[in-house]
């Protein structure tokens, strides 16, 4: 009954270290989490009073702001869900969790160490309230946190202390203040239309959203993925000077990199738009599209790679010469990891009975329609 009649207020205590000095630690033991928890309680009690008809939850772990924004919300959701099962009144009602044996409690509570080195740590806390106190506590800590948040100097004080590292602030924030803050992050760095797919998933995951990258290429968030549209289908819509067409080309692909690798971090899968006559498919670190079966008449097929400056291969195209030498592309591969290429060339041979060959083409080669393909004379 009483786990029904608590609401989750989800809130982060923020630590921005002094540049160049990172943490070695990634999770505090249970019996500092408790102390901590101790400090943060009263810190909260300061600023906003009817916290103390709440009960405080906090993980003792440290996250980047793609782990806590996920789908879901999986840390906050799994520590609203351990301090439930927690018998009110213990620990003055706060509850701490912590690591034992090297491990946290639950999973989705154990940082991963590929984002330790970023530039703010997030230490999750989250208050259950009872509800007819959580909206007016709601508002009251949307008010009093982003305008006064700072952690008190004991807290400050003992994470310096415990963590090992200087620290250039500490302050607290709601969840929805670190939604405002990485959608300004990521409209700084020109990916306001990630944000627009990122926003979709975390808050209003059963609405379709539909975008368009800073370089023009069209996304849609759906069902829990977003879906890109092929580099080689907004190729084959552009027009104008080939050499620049090719390198746009190379420019849209290096940005579906960095939303691919973006949307892994929020753990959100991103799919290429099924096209017609195309079949589709994602794996670790590819995105791929078949547009035509093998045809008898024609040559063995052949890999070839599409190559851009700074950029490396940018794409794999398998396809077949036949009559007057003219190629016909039958796949399209995109590696956004560079230790995707082996697998995703291993694949396509597989899958047309070649010998992994890569030729590279040293550029990025049109057909004679403007459209990805490859050269169309045999290379030596």
């Amino acid at each position: 009954m009483e786990a029904q009649a608590l609401l989750a207020l989800p809130i982060v205590l923020a630590l921005e270290p002094v540049a160049g000095e990172a943490s070695a630690r990634m999770t505090l033991s249970r019996d500092e989490a408790t102390e901590l928890a101790e400090l943060v309680a009263a810190d909260l009690h300061a600023l906003v009073p009817q916290v103390g008809a709440a009960r405080l939850a906090l993980a003792g772990a440290l996250f980047d702001q793609v782990e806590l924004l996920r789908p879901g919300f999986p840390v906050w959701a799994t520590l609203d869900e351990l301090a439930r099962r927690v018998p009110r009144g213990q620990l003055d009602n706060v509850v701490a969790f912590g690591s034992h044996d090297g491990h946290m409690p639950a999973q989705p509570l154990e940082p991963s160490p590929i984002f330790a080195d970023g530039p703010m740590r997030l230490l999750p806390l989250s208050l259950l309230a009872p509800a007819a106190l959580a909206e007016e506590l709601s508002e009251l800590l949307e008010v009093h946190l982003v305008g006064r948040g700072e952690a008190g100097t004991l807290t400050a004080d003992w994470l310096m202390r415990t963590l090992g590292i200087r620290l250039e602030h500490v302050r607290y924030l709601s969840r929805n203040d670190l939604l405002a803050l990485t959608c300004v992050q990521y409209e700084h760095v020109n990916l306001a239309s990630l944000w627009t797919l990122l926003e979709a998933a975390l808050l209003t995951p059963q609405h379709a959203e539909s975008t368009m990258s800073a370089r023009g290429l069209s996304l849609r968030y759906a069902d829990g993925k977003v879906l890109a549209q092929s580099p080689a289908q907004w190729l084959a819509a552009q027009t104008g000077d080939v050499a620049q067409r090719a390198h746009d080309f190379a420019g849209i692909v290096f940005e579906l990199r960095q939303y691919a690798a973006l949307l892994d971090a929020h753990q959100l899968p991103l799919l290429l738009q099924p096209a017609a006559q195309a079949k589709t498919e994602a794996g670790a670190g590819y995105l791929l599209e078949t547009l035509a079966a093998i045809e008898p008449g024609y040559e063995s097929p052949a890999l070839f790679a599409h190559e851009a400056p700074g950029l490396g291969v940018v794409a794999l195209t398998v396809a077949q010469r036949g009559d007057g030498g003219m190629a016909r592309a039958l796949a399209h591969g995109y590696p956004w990891q560079p230790q995707a290429l082996g697998p995703l060339l291993a694949l396509l041979a597989d899958r047309y009975g070649i010998a992994p060959e890569l030729h590279a083409l040293g550029r990025v080669v049109l057909d004679e329609r403007g459209r990805l393909g490859a050269p169309a004379t045999a290379l030596h």
